[in-house]
């Protein structure tokens, strides 16, 4: 290295700009590479599942609860689609599994049975009013 001295800030004294030398030591390091040794690296693997996706039809179980619930199948999906969520957050995959088909089962029921029960509300309406308008009571 240079043994010249130099002011702490290059060219504050001076108009020449200051000398740069580049040390072999660290020129060799970086040619060289890294400290070389003779064991062998070990790595280790860790696999982290992703969080399955286990659907717990909690929302169309609510829907179901709340419009369509004969014979209370919604109510009772509702309750299984709770315990679905609450297996899923204990890590139990097989066991929210396991309650979400059944509240997929549930709510498939309800849905079929509600919408009967609606359309044939609906058409026993329109028989009673058009045999009403066409027959009234007392007739001629």
């Amino acid at each position: 290295m240079n043994c010249n001295s130099q002011p702490f800030f290059p060219g504050a004294h001076t108009r020449a700009p200051p000398s740069y030398e580049v040390l072999k030591e660290e020129h060799e390091v970086s040619v060289l590479g890294g400290p070389q040794s003779s064991m062998q690296e070990r790595t280790t693997v860790i696999n982290i599942q992703a969080e399955t996706a286990v659907p717990d039809h909690i929302v169309w179980s609510l829907f179901n609860t709340l419009f369509f619930n004969p014979c209370c199948l919604g109510f009772v999906a509702f309750a299984y689609s709770v315990k679905s969520r609450d297996r899923k957050m204990a890590g139990d995959v097989i066991g929210a599994q396991t309650y979400g088909s059944t509240a997929k089962c549930l709510n498939i029921w309800a849905l079929v049975l509600g919408l009967l029960i609606t359309i044939g509300t609906i058409i026993a309406v329109i028989v009673i009013v058009v045999t009403t308008v066409n027959h009234p009571p007392g007739g001629y």
